[in-house]
């Protein structure tokens, strides 16, 4: 009489085990952020490049004894933040303008005609917080909500001042690059350097909440 056949069952390697747990985890995990993605108001747009190479920033030389720059830049580290900004804004075929230039072009009876545009490129927060009376929102970190409204303004204008919160916010040069590779000519985009502090520094008014809301406040001190 022959022993009955018993088998061990086939155990599969922890490893295995191991991986397809984790596989597992990563699926519902990338999932999960997709769904968060959508549904949130600030979610990334997928198909958007967010880094597009018209802002992209040149690689200063290296300035070490012997190296060509060292002589050329010898000038470089005595430089004001203003001028390594026109700098900046030179290579990129931008110009900027002054406050009391942005300010004159506010008063300019073209302003009114549609022929002068003021576009605020910081967030929606800080656009309803306060902006320059009759300025346009234009976010370029999501360019594709602003382009119905904005855009349109761009095209008719012969003169459009860009402005963020100055110093070293560059999100109107950043703005001012998407709507120049949309096709807004260079020439007619001006970068107002000082932006809204300096805005309010020089006593002109602001205008809170929604476009042409008429809530006007006085920075005058």
């Amino acid at each position: 009489m022959q022993p009955p056949d018993i088998r061990t069952p086939e155990r599969r390697p922890p490893v295995w085990n191991t991986l397809r747990e984790a596989l597992l985890v990563a699926a519902v995990g990338i999932v999960l952020a997709l769904g968060a993605n959508l549904v949130s108001p600030r979610g990334l747009t997928l198909k958007r490049n967010y880094f597009p190479a018209g802002i992209s920033r040149p690689v200063a030389p290296a300035t070490g004894f012997g190296s060509p720059g060292a002589v050329a830049n010898t000038n470089a580290p005595g430089s004001s933040p203003a001028q390594l900004l026109a700098a900046r804004l030179k290579e990129q075929e931008l110009q900027s303008v002054d406050g009391r230039r942005a300010a004159q072009l506010f008063h300019d009876p073209r302003f009114q005609q549609g022929t002068i545009a003021f576009i605020d490129a910081r967030d929606e927060q800080h656009y309803r917080e306060g902006h320059i009376p009759g300025a346009w929102e234009f976010d370029p970190y999501y360019p594709e909500k602003y382009f119905p409204a904005a855009l349109p303004a761009c095209q008719a204008a012969e003169q459009i001042v860009v402005y963020c919160n100055g110093g070293d916010c560059d999100d109107s040069e950043s703005a001012a690059i998407t709507l120049r590779d949309v096709g807004i000519a260079g020439w007619k985009l001006l970068i107002y350097t000082g932006g809204m502090p300096d805005w309010i520094t020089n006593g002109l008014p602001v205008e809170v909440g929604m476009r042409n809301s008429g809530n006007l406040r006085s920075t005058n001190k």
